[in-house]
């Protein structure tokens, strides 16, 4: 395969790789301003599950979150607006990637940037986590989102490398 062919399927690549992840992003973002109606929706799911019997720690979570979740639509719904920034976050982050969609060589910072965000979901689940009384293994689930993200960043930036050593200009020989 020629040069360009190459370069034009890493590009391709690349721009898979980001729309997944962008998709991920703002699903990720959009199911955090709906809370109080999906919890109660999972809850209804699972009981209609055998989760209960098989983990009941998990359904006892999920009912204990489901409470607070409630008192705080009925009495207190401004706590309920830092989930609309969360979400609303997850969002401007997905449209900074346009810049790697466009112009990857240019706008890996975005892509570096981003795993760096991955790494810090780990050190934050397990601070925050015991801080908020969040139990172990759930924080565990949060730290996953770090590590599944982090994957196709790495595999958009190696071709993003890739695609650099394609395009960089060869140096002349200086002749002597």
């Amino acid at each position: 395969m020629s040069d360009s062919g190459d370069r034009l399927a890493l590009l391709k690549g690349i721009r898979a790789w980001l729309v997944l992840f962008v998709v991920c992003l703002v699903l990720s973002g959009a199911t955090a301003f709906p809370l109080v109606h999906e919890l109660h929706w999972a809850e209804d799911l699972l009981r209609s599950s055998s989760v209960p019997e098989h983990l009941p720690a998990l359904m006892d979570w999920i009912e204990y979150v489901r409470h607070g979740l409630d008192v705080a639509d009925e009495e207190y719904p401004f706590l309920l607006y830092g989930t609309d920034w969360l979400a609303f976050a997850h969002l401007v982050i997905a449209v900074a990637f346009y810049g790697p969609y466009r112009d990857p060589v240019r706008n890996i910072w975005v892509v570096e940037f981003a795993m760096i965000a991955c790494a810090g979901i780990v050190p934050l689940a397990l601070i925050c986590g015991p801080l908020r009384g969040i139990p172990f293994w759930w924080s565990v689930i949060d730290m996953s989102f770090g590590v599944f993200g982090v994957i196709p960043l790495y595999v958009v930036r190696r071709k993003i490398k890739r695609l650099e050593a394609l395009t960089s200009p060869v140096p002349l020989a200086i002749a002597t």
